[in-house]
């Protein structure tokens, strides 16, 4: 069975750009669109969709938010199949269970509270927290079509084993289908007592960590095809901060989520937080069970 991309929609502008990019995403994939709408409550006051259906701000209810959500995707991408879900349930719920039945879910960066658009809204921190299949978070400048990014570069972050495997299959799947060069990213550090003062040895104890970076990229990169073009890059400092500075000249940033069975707490990790509050292009955080 063909599973479908799914996009979560509340109205709010971050997530009407996200059924932008995942109409994009589904058409690039020859996928159908899954439009998701959950909420316990009926109505809510939205200007941005107000302004999409061309009516004043007042109260609109649920069945108008996926219809503005369709209307705006076929206008994007005419040609991909669309179906729609309203359900009467918190929408972190509703989300998480529609991801075992998902080829990715996509959302906007946060939904329709006054906070600043640096921060990530709780609703995508938690799905990309608990989703079985890869989640999409339209971080920073995504206007742009998914098919044709600015950069023209995907960009994954390389940890440890496990964590990384299936985040690398992602990151190389999508960089196939765009016709882009994949750059996997290996942050290392040198602690601070492996330092010394003997002219020579300086450095020495930098260089191993170094090596050892590189050779965990290359064996991360083991199944990676052999005529894709991949740029590797290891670098010294904290993983969090070298992946948000790559970000900036990314069309998608990917990192991976280890996923505990029988854990039921967020499963996130430092890294993929950090990028998903502070990256600035779109986050897909990848589960890898362990």
């Amino acid at each position: 069975m063909e599973l479908p991309l799914v996009v979560g929609v509340d109205g709010s502008e971050p997530s009407l750009r996200a059924v932008d990019w995942a109409a994009d995403e589904a058409a690039l994939r020859d996928l159908p669109l899954r439009v998701v709408y959950a909420s316990l409550w009926e109505r809510y006051e939205g200007t941005a969709l107000a302004k999409d259906l061309g009516k004043p701000s007042e109260p609109v209810r649920a069945e108008n938010i996926v219809e503005a959500a369709t209307r705006r995707a076929h206008s994007r991408q005419a040609d991909v199949k669309i179906t729609v879900e309203v359900l009467p349930e918190e929408p972190e719920y509703a989300l998480v269970r529609e991801s075992r039945t998902a080829a990715a879910v996509v959302l906007g960066s946060r939904g329709r509270s006054s906070l600043a658009e640096a921060l990530l809204g709780s609703v995508s921190v938690t799905v990309a927290g608990h989703a079985h299949c890869p989640v999409i978070v339209l971080r920073g400048s995504h206007d742009d079509r998914a098919a044709s990014g600015r950069h023209g570069r995907i960009v994954v972050g390389v940890g440890d084993e496990p964590v990384g495997a299936a985040a690398v299959r992602f990151a190389a799947e999508e960089a196939r289908r765009r016709g882009v060069p994949l750059e996997a990213v290996r942050a290392w550090r040198c602690p601070a007592h492996e330092t010394t003062d003997h002219p020579m040895l300086a450095g020495e104890p930098a260089r191993l960590h170094e090596d050892r970076a590189a050779e965990l990229l290359e064996a991360a990169l083991r199944d990676v095809p052999a005529d894709m073009g991949v740029h590797r890059r290891t670098v010294e400092g904290h993983a969090r901060q070298v992946l948000l500075d790559a970000s900036a000249g990314a069309d998608l940033l990917v990192v991976g989520a280890k996923r505990r069975e029988g854990h039921y707490g967020l499963q996130l990790g430092r890294v993929a937080h950090a990028v998903l509050h502070h990256a600035t292009c779109p986050v897909a955080v990848v589960p890898q069970r362990a």
